[in-house]
């Protein structure tokens, strides 16, 4: 009821939620999957506590079903094909240290590279791509050199990092209100001091990449990164990131044409093209928003919880007619 109508989810969603979207079973937009994330040991993903020795149940904690551990490229494989066979839509690794894990440090480098090429040909063999966490501008590099399509916050990127983004044609999707909202709203969920520093590391870095990744010429995105009760700020990324240096056209974009290219979705130019998504031209889906203003002059129009937006098309059915 924001105006999502396609949501792309990089751990946790899985096959069942999707086909509940599809068949009508819930009213949800139309989900893109990786099934769970892939993790090493110790990295961002693995939530353990340090006296905890083995994975828990999944039927007992939640949290094992955002990720899975694993070690080794045969491990790898195994772990990208089972994922593959359970529907994901892409594969998601963590290739570095993250906020939210408890004990790894935001600069570490997480698998080897044989380890991150191994995902990338397998998920490339099945038509799929991967998605790698990545904050550090060497962890940055490492994952796109090795194959890795997207890049997931990239907050400290640099001009390097951003450079070769550009050369291998990979995008950068930032989630700034991610920060934005833990820095807000994080003691009040239960987010430990040790968290909440590395959150002010990253937020502060936020804005900065965006600007080298545009001056490199990489494509941007647009998502979110928010749990549980912070989900109701997913809108406010879209006037986080006019604070930087992109134009209200330029934001909309990122989350229609460029969205729709990062999903393998997006219409061939002077071609007609079955199911695909990001713009409204014959062949497409027909999924369209109205809104009660112009927010290319003005952003707030899509904040408030979908208020501002009386009309919701999602391939040709509206979910929502006020009009």
């Amino acid at each position: 009821m924001r105006g999502f109508t396609t949501v792309r989810d990089t751990g946790g969603g899985d096959w069942g939620m999707k086909q509940a979207s599809e068949t009508g079973l819930v009213e949800g937009p139309r989900l893109f999957i990786a099934g769970q994330s892939i993790t090493q040991t110790g990295g961002h993903g693995d939530f353990r506590r340090r006296t905890q020795d083995e994975v828990g149940c999944p039927c007992c904690s939640a949290l094992s079903y955002m990720a899975r551990i694993v070690e080794g490229v045969l491990e790898m494989l195994k772990a990208v094909r089972d994922e593959l066979r359970k529907g994901a839509d892409h594969i998601k690794l963590m290739v570095s240290g993250g906020v939210a894990s408890p004990h790894d440090p935001l600069e570490s480098l997480q698998f080897r590279i044989d380890e991150i090429e191994a995902a990338c040909q397998e998920a490339n063999n099945w038509g799929r791509y991967v998605c790698a966490h990545a904050y550090s501008a060497e962890a940055i590099r490492r994952a796109v050199a090795a194959g890795v399509r997207t890049i997931e916050h990239g907050n400290f990127l640099d001009e390097a990092a951003a450079t070769l983004m550009a050369q291998r044609k990979a995008f950068l999707v930032p989630t700034l209100v991610t920060y934005d909202a833990m820095y807000r709203r994080g003691r009040e969920f239960g987010l430990t001091e040790t968290n909440l520093r590395k959150n002010d590391e990253v937020r502060q870095a936020g804005l900065r990449s965006l600007e080298i990744a545009r001056s490199a010429g990489v494509e941007i995105g647009f998502g979110s990164d928010l749990l549980g009760q912070l989900q109701v700020d997913q809108s406010r990324e879209f006037l986080i990131r006019q604070e930087g240096p992109e134009t209200p056209l330029d934001i909309l974009r990122a989350a229609t044409l460029t969205n729709a290219r990062i999903l393998q979705r997006a219409g061939i130019p002077g071609k007609e093209v079955l199911d695909a998504l990001g713009e409204l031209v014959p062949g497409t889906c027909a999924d369209l928003i109205v809104v009660d203003g112009d927010p290319l002059q003005n952003l707030d129009l899509l904040q408030n919880q979908g208020a501002h937006i009386p009309a919701i098309m999602k391939n040709g059915r509206f979910y929502k007619n006020l009009l």
